[in-house]
C-alpha cells in the first residue's frame, strides 16, 4: 500500500494561492515522503507557482510549476488531498472526490467539517451543509486527542487555529476533573494572516497597524468549535466566552483562558494535568512554573506553548498558550495528521525549530 515509510505519497493540494496553501507548500516540500503532484486555485489557474509564492522560487523547487484550475484537476494516482479551499468552497468538490472508485484521502483545512453537527454549522455560517454524508465520518483533527481516529480516517477536519490554541490548554485539566467546567473566559489575539489572504478593507496596513481590537464579539465562529469540543470531554453542554482580538503581526496567536479550580484541586493538579498528558509528545510545550508562553517563540514552528498560573483570586487559574496560526493552528497540523493518517513518524517534516527574533 503507497503511504507506508519506503513509498512517496502523491500529494495534491487545493487552494495553493492563500496562506494556508503556502505554508503547507513549503512544509510538504521539505517532507521525505511526500511528492507534491498537483497545485490547483480557482482565481489564480494557469499562474506560475513563483508569481503566486515568490518565496518559493527556488531552483528546483519539489512542486509543479504552474497552478492548475480545480475543474481540469486529474485525481488518479492521488494518495491525499490537502483542501485550503476558502470556507464553503470544498465540500461539492470533496463530496465527489469521496465517490470515486478508488478515492484519495482527504485533510481539510477549512471549517466546513469541523462541526459534527451539521444544524449547528448551518446556525453559524448562514448556509446549509453542501455534503452531510461526508460530515458523518469526518475525524475532528486535533493531533495530540485524536491520533487514533486520525490514523483511520478518510476525512480529516483541521480545526480552527483558535480552537487548536485553546482546548491544548483546556482539555487536559478538565478532562482530568482539576477545573470546572462552567465560567471558562478566552481572551484571545491573532496575527492579520488569521484573516486570509483575500483583500479586504478591514485588514490593509492603516487599518491594522499601531492598534488592537477586538472583532466578532460573541459571535466568532470558532466559539461553537471550542464549545463542542470541551462539551464532548465534560460529557455535558458547555458555554465559553470568547472574544478574539487582532493584533498588528503576520503571524502568531496567543489565549489566556480564566478558569474555577475543581473543588480540592490547586494550580499544581492543573499542571500535572497538562504535564502527564503531554508526556511524550513532540510539540506541545509546558512551560517551567514561572515561564510566560510568547508568540515569538514559537513563530514558523508546529509547536504550541503552554504556561499555568494561579490568580490572584483564590480558587481560579489562568493558563496561556501560544502557537503560530499558520502552522500548528494550520498547516503544520495538517501535515502532522497526515502523518498519523500514513504511519509516518509524527513529527516528520515538521522538526524546524522557531525563527528568532
Amino acid at each position: 500500500m503507497r503511504g507506508k515509510a519506503e513509498d512517496s505519497l502523491h500529494v495534491a493540494l487545493l487552494g495553493a494561492s492563500g496562506y494556508t496553501g503556502a505554508d503547507a507548500l513549503r512544509l510538504l516540500a521539505g517532507h521525505p515522503h511526500v511528492k507534491i503532484t498537483l497545485l490547483s486555485a480557482h482565481s489564480h489557474a494557469g499562474r506560475a507557482l513563483h508569481e503566486i509564492h515568490p518565496h518559493l522560487a527556488a531552483p528546483g523547487f519539489p512542486a509543479p510549476s504552474r497552478i492548475e484550475d480545480i475543474k481540469d484537476n486529474a485525481w488518479d494516482g492521488i494518495d491525499v488531498v490537502f483542501s485550503c479551499l476558502p470556507h464553503g468552497a470544498g465540500q461539492e468538490i470533496l463530496a465527489k472526490l469521496a465517490t470515486r472508485t478508488s478515492p484519495p484521502r482527504i485533510i481539510d483545512l477549512s471549517a466546513d467539517f469541523r462541526l459534527r453537527d451539521t444544524d449547528v454549522y448551518a446556525q453559524w455560517y448562514g448556509r446549509e451543509h453542501g455534503a452531510p454524508e461526508l460530515q458523518a465520518g469526518a475525524v475532528y483533527g486535533l493531533s495530540e486527542f485524536y491520533r487514533d481516529e486520525i490514523a483511520s480516517a478518510n476525512l480529516v477536519a483541521c480545526p480552527g487555529c483558535y480552537p487548536t490554541a485553546v482546548l491544548a490548554g483546556l482539555l487536559p485539566p478538565l478532562r482530568a476533573e482539576t477545573i470546572n467546567a462552567d465560567g471558562i473566559v478566552i481572551d484571545a489575539k491573532s496575527g492579520v494572516s488569521g484573516a486570509g489572504r483575500a483583500v479586504r478593507e478591514a485588514n490593509l496596513f492603516t487599518e491594522v497597524a499601531e492598534g488592537v481590537h477586538p472583532y466578532a464579539v460573541a459571535s466568532h465562529r470558532h466559539a461553537p468549535e471550542i464549545e463542542q469540543e470541551l462539551s464532548r470531554a465534560a460529557g455535558r453542554q458547555m458555554l465559553v466566552s470568547f472574544t478574539p482580538h487582532l493584533v498588528p503581526m503576520n503571524r502568531g496567536e496567543l489565549t489566556t483562558s480564566y478558569v474555577t479550580l475543581a473543588p480540592g484541586c490547586d494550580v499544581a493538579d492543573v499542571r500535572k494535568a497538562l504535564e502527564s498528558f503531554y508526556r511524550g509528545a513532540p510539540f506541545v510545550r509546558i512551560l517551567p512554573d514561572g515561564d510566560v508562553p510568547a508568540t515569538r517563540h514559537v513563530r514558523g514552528s508546529n509547536f504550541c506553548h503552554i504556561g499555568v498560573f494561579a490568580d490572584r483570586v483564590p480558587g481560579r487559574v489562568i493558563i496561556i498558550a501560544a502557537l503560530d496560526n499558520l502552522v500548528k493552528g494550520s498547516s503544520g497540523q495538517a501535515v502532522q495528521n497526515m502523518n498519523l493518517m500514513f504511519g509516518f513518524e509524527e513529527s516528520e517534516g515538521l522538526r524546524a525549530l522557531p525563527l528568532f527574533p
